[in-house]
C-alpha cells in the first residue's frame, strides 16, 4: 500500500479532513474472510449485463443498443400487468423490504460496529427534473444528523463533493464525491475522526484539466438537444437527459460518444437518466467504501457491519464489495425490480428515512439500557 494523491484542502470547502489518507494498489484492501449474515439475494429479474457487454463506447454502430440500455436504466413508470406484478413479487421475495426485515438486520449486526454509507440523489433526496434542486427535507437532514451521532456516516455520491456538502450541510459526516474519487472527512462532531489535518484524498487529480476540457466541449455540442444538461462534478461529468424527449436520446448518446473518441482515458457509463463520464482509473463507490473503512480502522476487522443504501447502478460497485467482504449488506432504493447485488430494498427516500429513524431509535434505546 502506498500514499498518493494527497492534496491540501482548499479554504472554500468549509471542512477539515479527519481520516488517514492511504491509496492502495489494484487489490486495494484485504478482504475479510467472514461469511455474510443470512440474507436473501442473488435473484435477477431484469438482466442488462449481456446488453451492456455488447455496447461500444467509441463506435456508432450500436446506437439502438445504447437507447435500449438508457431506457432500461431509466424507467419512467411501473407497468401494471400480471407478468410484471408476478416478476415484482418474486423479486421482493429475494430482496425484501429492509423495514419489514429490520429485526433480522439488527440481529445480524449485534456485537459489531455499524458504519453507514448513503447515496444522495434518489436516496436522501427525491429524483427531480432539475439536478440543482435535489434538496433533502429538513426531517431527513435531522435524521441523518442523529444517525451520525451513533454511527460513522458517509455520503457517497456521483456529485461533486462540495455540491453534495451544500445540499446536506452536516459537517460531522464523511463525504465521497465524484463516485468516491474525492473524499473528505468530518470537520467536527465525529468521535471517529482520525486527526485534524486539512487534506483531501483525490484518486484522479491528474485528470482535472482533461475533464474541464471535455465539459466545455459537451456544453457546446449538447446545446442543440433541448432539455440536456451537462454537470461538472469535478472528477467526472454527468450528462442528464431526464428532460430530453426520448426520440432524441440516440442523438444525444452519439454526441457524447463522438466527443469521447478523442479522449481514450475517459469512459462512459450510465445511471438513472444520466450518462456518466469518468476517468479510466480503478476507483468507484466500492473502492471508496473500502477506503473509508480502512481510514476508520475497520479494514481487517470482523466486528464491523457496513450498511450501504443507494438507488443507482453506480451503487452496485459498493453492494458487490459488501457481498465479497462477507460483511454487512446493501439496500437498493427502487420501486421496480432491478438486477442488483443488494440484499434488501426500500421503495423511496421516505422509506429510507423511516429505516434510518428506526436504526437511531434502536441504538438510542440500547445506549440507555447500557447506562442503566
Amino acid at each position: 500500500m502506498t500514499n498518493q494523491n494527497v492534496l491540501v484542502a482548499d479554504t472554500n470547502s468549509g471542512l477539515n479532513m479527519a481520516i488517514t489518507v492511504h491509496a492502495a494498489n489494484s487489490s486495494i484492501f484485504t478482504t475479510a474472510a467472514q461469511k455474510p449474515p443470512a440474507a436473501p439475494g442473488g435473484y435477477v429479474s431484469i438482466s442488462r449485463k449481456k446488453l451492456l457487454k455488447n455496447l461500444e463506447i467509441n463506435g456508432g454502430a450500436r446506437a439502438n443498443a445504447w437507447v435500449d440500455s438508457m431506457r432500461a436504466s431509466s424507467p419512467t413508470h411501473i407497468k401494471s400487468t400480471p407478468s410484471v406484478n408476478e416478476d415484482q413479487s418474486s423479486w421482493i421475495l429475494h430482496h425484501p423490504s429492509a423495514l419489514e426485515m429490520f429485526e433480522q438486520i439488527i440481529d445480524a449486526s449485534k456485537g459489531k460496529q455499524i458504519v453507514m454509507f448513503l447515496d444522495y440523489d434518489g436516496t436522501l433526496s427525491p429524483i427531480v427534473d432539475d439536478p440543482d434542486r435535489a434538496f433533502m427535507s429538513k426531517q431527513m437532514r435531522a435524521t441523518v444528523r442523529k444517525l451520525a451521532r451513533f454511527f460513522p456516516t458517509a455520503i457517497v455520491s456521483g456529485r461533486c463533493r462540495d455540491k453534495v456538502y451544500k445540499f446536506v450541510r452536516l459537517a460531522e459526516l464523511y463525504y465521497a464525491g465524484s463516485h468516491g474519487m474525492d473524499i473528505q472527512g468530518p470537520a467536527k462532531g465525529s468521535k471517529y475522526k482520525k486527526g485534524s489535518g486539512g487534506v483531501v484524498f483525490q484518486a484522479a487529480s491528474e485528470f482535472l484539466p482533461m475533464i474541464d476540457e471535455v465539459y466545455e466541449e459537451l456544453v457546446e455540442k449538447t446545446k442543440t438537444t433541448p432539455g440536456a444538461k451537462v454537470e461538472n462534478n469535478k472528477f467526472c461529468l454527468s450528462v442528464h437527459y431526464r428532460c430530453v424527449d426520448e426520440k432524441k436520446w440516440s442523438g444525444l448518446a452519439q454526441v457524447v460518444k463522438s466527443v469521447l473518441k478523442e479522449y481514450p482515458k475517459l469512459r462512459l457509463t450510465q445511471g438513472r437518466k444520466v450518462l456518466e463520464i469518468r476517468p479510466t482509473v480503478k476507483w468507484d463507490k466500492g473502492k471508496a467504501l473500502e477506503f473509508l473503512l480502512e481510514s476508520l480502522g475497520f479494514a481487517n476487522c470482523t466486528d464491523v457491519f457496513p450498511v450501504y443504501i443507494g438507488d443507482d447502478r453506480t451503487d452496485e460497485d459498493a453492494f458487490k464489495v459488501l457481498r465479497e467482504r462477507g460483511q454487512g449488506f446493501g439496500i437498493l432504493v427502487s420501486k421496480i425490480p432491478k438486477d442488483t447485488s443488494a440484499s434488501y430494498s426500500l421503495q423511496e427516500p421516505t422509506q429510507v428515512m423511516d429505516f434510518l429513524q428506526r436504526l437511531v431509535e434502536w441504538k438510542r434505546l440500547a445506549f440507555q439500557g447500557c447506562k442503566e
